[in-house]
């Protein structure tokens, strides 16, 4: 029989081993014993779900497709076209050169369609890449929604000769494009305007109204495009669409937009200033003109992608359904499993 003083130092070991245990407290949900939804998908559960997304992806992939084609969109490409003919095997030296006259007329392709307004005039360039990481990094959003003086991370365009901040700072504002297009049809200017070209919130939460540039393109080696130091950040449209920077190499930007009806078969000229150097690096600049759908822009990629995925939904429905009634088998049998098998391949009885 045990003495108290045994059982005192036994009910003292046991009460210390329950302390440092580190089984977690019991619960339903720790335990995974919750009610939960287990759905067998059976043949017939399979071929229902294939059916239901073709029927549902087909018809929206031809919405898509027909709102693409019922776009109309022109585009020309100028970066050649407007160098001239002494220069063809120059082009760097006359885009660097402030002596050369860079304004060029073109008869832009004709209209296909009666285009309705709005339209948007865009610029694309290729071979652009805006996604470099020493480039995407050269800006201060905080220089940008107020601070000034805060140039942080805006190497090499940092400072002026002056020793003052430049605003705004960085190699993407400094780059920013600088080609300008006027359109004219039947000797009438078509007005491009450019309020609202760019997100709501950007004017409003990024770009401050308070900031205005300074001291911005006034060192020796000028990148693009230069701001009126008299309008303030959140008005400079033109730099916040430029300083949404693009994903991929080629890229389109909002330019502005017609607010009048173009005709079919109206022929656009239009005169513009051939300033952005792409020429350093063989890239290529475009103006597009395009109205638009409720899926935006021309692009027959979304109709395609719908159709392709409802299609081969179908697809495999229909061999499914196939398999099911040409060798079926039971739902569940146990022979198929890879231990009910023997060695040959053959099924153990």
């Amino acid at each position: 029989m045990a003495t108290k003083a045994e059982k005192g130092k036994d009910g003292g070991d046991s009460s210390l081993a329950k302390k440092k245990s580190r089984r977690p407290q019991y619960s339903r949900f720790s335990q995974q014993e919750l009610p939960a939804c287990k759905p067998i998908l059976s043949p017939g559960w399979v071929v229902s779900i294939f059916i239901t997304i073709g029927i549902v992806f087909i018809p929206i992939g031809f919405a898509a497709l027909f709102a693409s084609e019922r776009v109309v969109e022109i585009k020309f490409q100028y970066d050649q076209d407007c160098v001239p003919a002494k220069y063809k095997n120059d082009m760097v030296a006359y885009i660097q050169s402030n002596d050369t006259d860079k304004t060029c007329t073109r008869k832009m392709p004709a209209v296909s369609a009666t285009m309705k307004s709005p339209i948007y005039v865009y610029y694309q360039i290729d071979r652009y890449f805006q996604n470099h990481r020493r480039y995407v990094k050269s800006r201060n959003d905080k220089q940008l929604r107020g601070d000034q003086n805060n140039t942080a991370d805006c190497a090499p365009e940092r400072y002026a000769n002056n020793g003052q901040a430049i605003v705004p700072c960085g190699l993407v504002a400094w780059s920013l494009f600088n080609d300008t297009y006027t359109f004219s049809v039947k000797n009438k200017t078509v007005e491009v305007s450019k309020k609202d070209i760019t997100w709501k919130s950007d004017r409003e939460k990024k770009f401050s109204s308070k900031v205005y540039p300074k001291n911005f393109q006034a060192g020796g080696l000028i990148g693009g495009g230069k701001l009126n130091s008299s309008i303030p950040l959140s008005g400079q449209e033109d730099l916040i669409v430029w300083m949404r920077t693009a994903a991929l190499p080629n890229f389109r930007k909002l330019y502005g937009r017609i607010e009048e009806d173009l005709e079919a078969h109206d022929q656009i000229t239009i005169e513009l200033q051939n300033n952005y150097n792409t020429y350093s690096f063989k890239g290529t600049k475009s103006v597009i003109l395009s109205t638009a759908s409720w899926i935006g822009g021309k692009n027959d990629l979304m109709g395609i992608a719908y159709l392709t995925i409802g299609g081969t939904c179908l697809f495999l429905a229909m061999c499914f359904i196939l398999m099911y009634v040409l060798k079926p088998r039971p739902l569940g049998d146990t022979s198929y499993l890879s231990w009910n098998r023997n060695a040959s391949g053959g099924l153990r009885f």
